[in-house]
């Protein structure tokens, strides 16, 4: 193992956003559950089960590109929408609604409160590079190079696959592993040769699904064993436990 923590054979570092550079997970986790609940109570009355902001996030949008989300989530509560069209209004009744619903009350959040990142991932980002092992961001969201911009962390990454970049190639989002793929090749490693870090459960099985050397699992949550059973080879608080210049 390296300095980094990190099999000898790593030659690249694939990193997820939310949850494992920045600390968005919880805002995103927030604006599910408001746009889920407020439909909830106008799908089913007053009574209706709210979205749970633990499990619920987990298990159904956590990682996933956000139309997919809204599908999964409906879908565990036997719940079927139109589909509708990407410029639908956030008012509509449709998944790609509900999803701009979503996204609307994500960039208010981010808006008010801002974005803060993980100091401890931005210390091994600079030993990985200072190692010369080659790094990329790849996240389901849109506005991940803002995100990254705000933080002003969009030069410690060689290659960018973000939800805009994975719409204009046409690339199946997580629990599937083409944006990882896509990163990979991009930046010029097999597979076999890259590290995946990763915070969600759909991202632990796009790391397992796509054969990639080592995959580390961030537990900002709790679920340490969920993501050891879905695929990570290690699971860690925070990267500053692998290790590297610190």
């Amino acid at each position: 193992m390296t300095q980094l923590g990190l099999p000898d054979t790593i030659q690249a570092c694939l990193f997820d956003l939310d949850g494992v550079v920045t600390k968005t997970a919880v805002v995103h986790a927030a604006a599910w559950k408001e746009t889920f609940d407020a439909f909830l109570r106008d799908h089913e009355g007053p009574d209706a089960r709210p979205f749970d902001k633990v499990a619920d996030y987990d298990e159904y949008v956590d990682g996933r590109p956000r139309a997919d989300g809204v599908r999964s989530f409906l879908k565990s509560r036997g719940i079927e929408l139109p589909e509708g069209a990407p410029d639908d209004p956030p008012d509509a009744g449709t998944v790609q609604g509900l999803g701009n619903r979503k996204n609307e009350l994500l960039l208010e959040k981010i808006r008010t409160d801002g974005v803060e990142a993980y100091e401890g991932t931005l210390r091994y980002l600079a030993a990985v590079r200072a190692a010369g092992l080659a790094t990329a961001i790849v996240s389901s969201s849109a506005n991940c190079q803002d995100v990254l911009r705000s933080i002003d962390a969009e030069d410690l990454f060689d290659v960018r696959i973000d939800g805009v970049v994975a719409a204009e190639r046409h690339l199946p989002g997580k629990p599937k592993p083409d944006t990882f793929l896509a990163a990979a090749k991009d930046l010029g490693v097999s597979p076999e040769r890259a590290a995946v870090f990763e915070d969600a459960l759909a991202g632990m099985d796009a790391g397992r699904a796509g054969d990639f050397g080592y995959v580390v699992g961030l537990d900002r949550t709790g679920q340490a064993d969920a993501l050891y059973a879905h695929g990570a080879h290690i699971v860690v608080k925070d990267l500053a436990e692998l290790g590297g210049k610190q």
